[in-house]
């Protein structure tokens, strides 16, 4: 599929809910956001089947993430269903990594290729204070679980939070020392349209963008940083994904109407 500006989109990345363990401060306020409705979220039938459809259109290359995907109940049914659909070449995750021991085994073997790991730091202490108590000894026991697994190449991502340069280059060494790639994501803001690229990834590069997301409202989104969007439950798949596609934005603006927590990075 080509957008208006002679980009190939052949990338979604599906929210498969707006739920998480952690409560990063740059993401979400401490007490918490308003969650979706049950009913409002999209079921996993919806999601293969509109999966079913980008796939026949072009797309090759697909992503879960949330909130976290691993806390939704029956996540490894869905990567099962989706690494059946022919015509799909990469299928991966961006996780917290906190649950991420106890699934990487069966993720690989339902199908799925590799994972991406949120994490800004490498001091227990610090992460502790970043995610409002998440226990960063999991997530390293969740790493070493993907790589058992054989869930392969595995990228760490980091926000960059204004942390001294001895913070950073603990995280890139132990990355180094362990074989992960890390991409540094500078924090960006919805509203004003703040954004850069990602350091060692295509990110926030406007001009080479490829992709479209899911979320799990069922609103097909062709930019992060805009408000538009195209629900598939009131315009129908077929509808809603060319829509997003012929009216995705030369460069992203800002969004009012969306938040990094059940955005879908």
């Amino acid at each position: 599929m080509y957008d208006r500006y002679k980009r190939n989109i052949n990338y979604l990345r599906i929210s498969v809910t707006d739920q998480c363990n952690l409560r990063c401060t740059y993401c979400m306020p401490e007490e918490g956001v308003k969650l979706l409705e049950h009913s409002d979220i999209l079921s996993f039938e919806e999601i293969e089947n509109f999966t079913r459809l980008a796939v026949s259109n072009g797309i090759t290359k697909i992503r879960l993430t949330g909130g976290e995907p691993l806390v939704r109940k029956g996540i490894v049914d869905l990567v099962n269903k989706l690494s059946k659909i022919a015509g799909i070449e990469d299928l991966s995750m961006t996780s917290n990594g906190i649950l991420l021991k106890e699934f990487a085994k069966d993720l690989k073997k339902a199908g799925l290729t590799r994972v991406n790991i949120s994490m800004d730091t490498i001091n227990p202490d610090r992460y502790c204070e970043i995610t409002r108590n998440g226990d960063l000894n999991k997530v390293l026991q969740g790493i070493e679980a993907a790589q058992k697994a054989k869930l392969s190449p595995i990228k760490v991502n980091a926000v960059l939070l204004g942390e001294p340069n001895g913070e950073m280059l603990r995280l890139k060494d132990f990355c180094k020392k362990n074989g992960l790639k890390l991409r540094f994501i500078h924090q960006m803001n919805l509203q004003t349209g703040e954004f850069s690229k990602v350091e060692g990834g295509e990110g926030g590069n406007c001009s080479k963008c490829n992709r479209v997301r899911l979320l799990a409202n069922g609103d097909v989104k062709p930019c992060l940083f805009s408000d538009l969007a195209y629900n598939i439950r009131k315009l129908g798949s077929e509808k809603a994904l060319k829509l997003a596609i012929g009216k995705k934005p030369k460069s992203g603006s800002y969004n009012q109407s969306g938040e990094f927590y059940n955005i879908g990075g």
